[in-house]
This record gives C-alpha cells, structure tokens and sequence, in this order.
C-alpha cells in the first residue's frame, strides 16, 4: 500500500509538533504531547512519514506515570550478548531513570569491538550522538549513526564508517530494530533534540559488566578493554548519571578532572594531562518517590541471535562463539551504490 502525503500536511505536522513542545516545556508535563498526537491524527487523515510520527498513545502514558517529559534529555545503553537497548530519561533532579529496554533484533560478529572495515563486527565503547547523526532517510526505515569511528576507534587505528542503530531487522556491524521499535526511539532522541539538547550518549557494551559476567569472560583477548567499559558502566550504576569520557594515550579516561586549562584540547594519541578520577556521587533516591523503585519495563520483541543460538545445541558459550556473522543475516541487505551508505 502506498500512502501519498501532501507537502502541506508535513509542514502543517511540522508546525503542530513544535508548537506542542513550546506548550509542553512551559508546562512542564508529558501529556501534553499526546495533545499533539491527536491533532496530527485529524489532519485530513493524513499519516506522517516515520520521522515525523509522534510518541504513541502507550509511551506518552508510560512517561507520563514515570514523571518524565519529552524534552528531557535521554541517554542510551546497548548491551550486545543479552540483546538489549535501553532507554534512559532525565528528571528534574538531574538523575536518569529508567524508561524502557527494547529488544535488539539482531546484531552482527562476536562480543568485542569493531577493528576495521568489513568485519561486520559492532562497536563497542562510549559515542555521542547530534542531531546531524539522525537520518530520517535510512534505507533502514530510520537510524542514527553512532559515530564510529570515535577519538578513540581513530587513535587505535580502527577503520569503518556508518555504523548505525537502525531498523529492518538485518545487521552487517550495526544493531538492528524492528521498525515499530526504532520509530519510538527515534522519536524520544528527536524531541530531545527540538527541545534544545546538543546531544546525547550511547555506551554500547558487550554484556552487563556485572562483577561475575566479568568474571566468565576474563578469558577473552578483550579482556582489558573491557575492564575501562566497565569503569563506565559503574559509574552510571552508582551515580545514575553517564560519566564524562576523555580519550588521551590511546584509550579511555572515564570521569577525569583535568587539571590542566588547556585541556579541552587533548590529543587522542598524546600523554594525558595531568587530571585526577572524580569519584561518582551515589545516586539516593528521593523520600516518596516512586519512579525510582518501579520495575522495568521491557518491550516485547524479537531477538533474532536468541532464535539462532537455540537452534545450535551443543554450540559452548551463548555468544562469541566464533560463528561467521553471515549466520546472523537473516535478511539479506539491498545493493549499496557508492553513496548508499550516507541514506542507512
């Protein structure tokens, strides 16, 4: 089915949805948006096009019972071997709070970080992510790019490029969604965006770096690695707040206050300033506020290396198993001219 859509619908949606968020921030409420959904619904019947679709009835609820906006800022966690993508939001507290997890439908290669070109592995590490990284032209109904390679990725001498988090459900070094699930993601980064955040992170990780998931992977080469993931990782467990990231020597540095002025300007590959760890504060929830002690919320969804490892008895560790990524392609990807990449 082909659905036309007049020029002057998107610009009236357009029109509609910003004048919405201006409600929504003086008011300081979640419902409001739902507001917005309504009115775009009685356009003419016209359906906006994935990028412009507001928040659904059900997430709009979901925030509101949780004490959350649409314009606060969010934050993103990937963990690759339990195939999950969460979402983070702000409070007025300057803590995030757990909105929902999404399943991730299928990721290509092994636990450990991408290397270079054509490994088909996914990245591992901390990315920032600015509107201009947003494509609501993706040959993959609609992604972001993580923007690897990273300070990090380039002093190492990783290579690659337009490694996303994407729909259709198929991955060559990307982490895929269902479509329905990257739509409300997109959507939660997007009104971040329009509500004037520059930005926002995504830790990306190989499993949760649990002492004892550390403890059963400490055979891996990646091992080392890891161990500076994870730094990042605790924090956020203790503090509720993603850490700052620097990268000097060639590798991480999580937390660092640096002590040197000029220190905004570090070089990647050079000697780290002289800088000391900032110890995270803990976060303590508020008395009677019950957002904090709410359960997650999981969506329902596909995970495709979970089907796939079922179907492998006998195969050894649930994942970095060694098994060629091709295995994990269950759809194959169109043709890619040779500025396909840019539209993914």
């Amino acid at each position: 089915m082909v659905i036309n859509v007049r020029p002057g619908a998107l610009r009236t949606a357009s029109i509609i949805r910003g004048t919405m968020a201006k409600i929504s921030r003086a008011l300081g409420i979640a419902v409001v948006a739902g507001l917005s959904a309504a009115v775009l619904a009685g356009c003419g019947g016209e359906i906006a096009p994935p990028h412009l679709r507001p928040l659904s009835k059900d997430a709009m609820m979901l925030l509101g019972k949780k004490d959350m906006r649409t314009d606060t800022q969010i934050f993103v966690r990937i963990f690759k071997e339990e195939s999950e993508l969460e979402i983070w939001k702000a409070r007025d507290d300057g803590r995030f709070y757990h909105f929902k997890t999404y399943p991730i439908c299928t990721w290509s290669g092994e636990l450990g970080p991408k290397v270079r070109t054509g490994d088909k592995q996914a990245p591992e590490g901390f990315y920032t992510i600015t509107k201009n990284q947003m494509n609501p032209k993706s040959s993959f109904h609609l992604s972001f790019n993580l923007g690897y390679p990273n300070a990090f990725d380039r002093a190492q001498g990783r290579t690659g490029d337009f490694l996303m988090v994407h729909g259709k459900c198929t991955s060559a070094g990307c982490y895929a969604m269902t479509d329905g699930l990257v739509e409300e993601i997109y959507a939660l980064a997007r009104e971040q965006f329009e509500a004037g955040h520059d930005s926002f992170e995504v830790h990306a990780f190989p499993f949760r770096m649990t002492d004892e998931n550390m403890v059963r992977h400490r055979g891996s080469p990646h091992y080392g690695f890891w161990r500076t993931l994870k730094e990042g990782y605790d924090h956020f467990e203790i503090a509720r707040q993603p850490p700052k990231i620097a990268v000097c020597e060639r590798r991480y540095i999580v937390n660092a206050d640096f002590r040197d002025p000029r220190a905004g300007r570090i070089d990647p590959a050079a000697r780290c300033p002289t800088y000391q760890v900032a110890r995270p504060e803990p976060f303590v929830p508020r008395a009677n506020d019950k957002v904090a002690f709410m359960p997650h919320v999981v969506a329902p969804g596909l995970k495709r290396r979970d089907v796939m490892m079922s179907a492998m008895p006998g195969a050894g560790q649930r994942m970095g198993l060694g098994i060629p990524p091709e295995l994990f392609e269950l759809t194959a990807e169109p043709p890619q001219s040779p500025v396909a990449p840019a539209n993914r």
